[in-house]
């Protein structure tokens, strides 16, 4: 009886869960599209770059680029061709089957259901009890989180990446090497921040012996460059070419080492070139370093955890949105605080806190055209994870007995 009581207590209980989100996920999203331009928006360039291949143009031609702005009657055209990797708007095709407003609705449901599913499952840990109760809580804090609001505001792609790093850490997980690594490719059609996140991803591979996963990680990537070069073969050149164009119009902008070397450097070229790579690759080696030190105690997501901030400073150019793989990390922190405090207080008063100066933080970029502050989210994220880490494992060798002393 009790049994049964149970069960139906459980069916209720996710029913109003999935009820509730749904409710959420709608209003948030029609209040989204009550404030923005599709015509003009992030979003539309997405589009744009998915419907000219379904029709067979190239976005990587600037005439037809240009175009295809014009017969959607946008206005602001900030690049002379798609600012993505080629590959990419293969991907966007099934979002431009639909008409421009209907397509950025139907996105911003999914993305909001794809963070909801990656908090989910990263909660779902054996063991986690008390943790799995944050789930609701969570939610609702990313959807106020600054990178997240602003992602959901514009009609950013973000969560594309987010659903690939959280299939390639379950697949990690059931010791799927081969197919994580195919699935962490996707993350080079973003190749300013998933670079560096794959450069450290590999290094940790390597320490690991995994061979299987680097060869998918290998693998992918070759498909997604010859998928690319079979449509344009001169595709990758474009890429880099306009790619350079993005880094001078955001470099001193940005919340990244590039960008504050720059404003250290009071805008010498020389200077930045010189510090921004030093930084650059003391930074990756210190990711490396890391990676080796506890790459026989880290989970798969706990590695990324730690990857995921790192990569973030070192890429070459990033917008604020872009801090939405910072979720990974923030849900782990939340939880490891619920379980060393035996209280969720600390818990909602970090999200709480992470909200109010993540929004802050868009306020100040909105006046200023400037998201260099954006810099303090990703230092405490990293010193946050950090510490819980530390502590987490020497609370874990703590508890492990003493080894018995043999008697003769």
């Amino acid at each position: 009886m009790k049994t049964t009581t149970s069960s139906r207590i459980k069916i209720l209980s996710t029913a109003a869960a999935i009820l509730f989100l749904a409710a959420a996920f709608s209003w948030n999203t029609f209040q989204n599209a009550t404030h923005e331009d599709y015509h003009n928006s992030n979003y539309s360039k997405f589009w744009i770059a998915g419907h000219m291949v379904l029709t067979g143009q190239n976005p990587y031609d600037p005439t037809q680029w240009y175009k295809a702005h014009i017969q959607l009657g946008a206005t602001w055209i900030p690049d002379k061709i798609f600012l993505y990797p080629l590959p990419q708007a293969f991907l966007l095709v099934p979002l431009a089957l639909l008409p421009t407003q209907s397509s950025f609705l139907l996105w911003g449901i999914l993305s909001q259901t794809i963070l909801a599913i990656t908090c989910f499952a990263l909660l779902n840990q054996p063991g986690w009890i008390r943790q799995r109760r944050l789930f609701i809580p969570l939610v609702i804090f990313f959807l106020f989180f600054g990178p997240v609001y602003l992602s959901l505001q514009i009609g950013s792609i973000g969560a594309i990446a987010v659903a690939a790093l959280l299939v390639s850490i379950m697949l990690l997980d059931q010791n799927k090497s081969l197919p994580a690594g195919l699935t962490l490719s996707l993350l080079a059609l973003k190749p300013p921040q998933g670079f560096p996140i794959l450069f450290l991803t590999g290094v940790w591979f390597l320490f690991r012996r995994d061979w299987k996963a680097i060869g998918g990680m290998l693998i992918g990537g070759l498909i997604l460059l010859i998928s690319g070069l079979l449509y344009d073969p001169m595709w990758v050149q474009k890429f880099l070419n306009n790619s350079q164009s993005v880094l001078g119009r955001t470099l001193g902008v940005q919340s990244n080492l590039w960008s504050l070397s720059y404003l250290a450097c009071n805008t010498n070229g020389t200077c930045t070139a010189i510090l921004g790579t030093v930084l650059f690759i003391s930074l990756l080696a210190a990711g490396g370093w890391l990676v080796w030190r506890f790459r026989a105690q880290l989970t798969a997501w706990e590695t990324f955890n730690l990857i995921i901030p790192i990569a973030f400073v070192c890429a070459v150019y990033l917008f604020a949105y872009d801090q939405i793989l910072f979720i990974f990390p923030i849900v782990w922190i939340a939880a490891k605080l619920v379980e060393r405090t035996k209280s969720y207080i600390p818990t909602f008063l970090f999200m709480i806190g992470l909200d109010v100066l993540s929004i802050a933080l868009l306020v100040v970029q909105a006046n200023s055209k400037s998201d260099a502050w954006n810099i303090s989210i990703t230092v405490i994220v990293l010193g946050l994870y950090f510490w819980l880490l530390q502590a987490d494992k020497k609370s874990s060798n703590a508890k492990q007995p003493e080894p018995v002393a043999s008697q003769i």
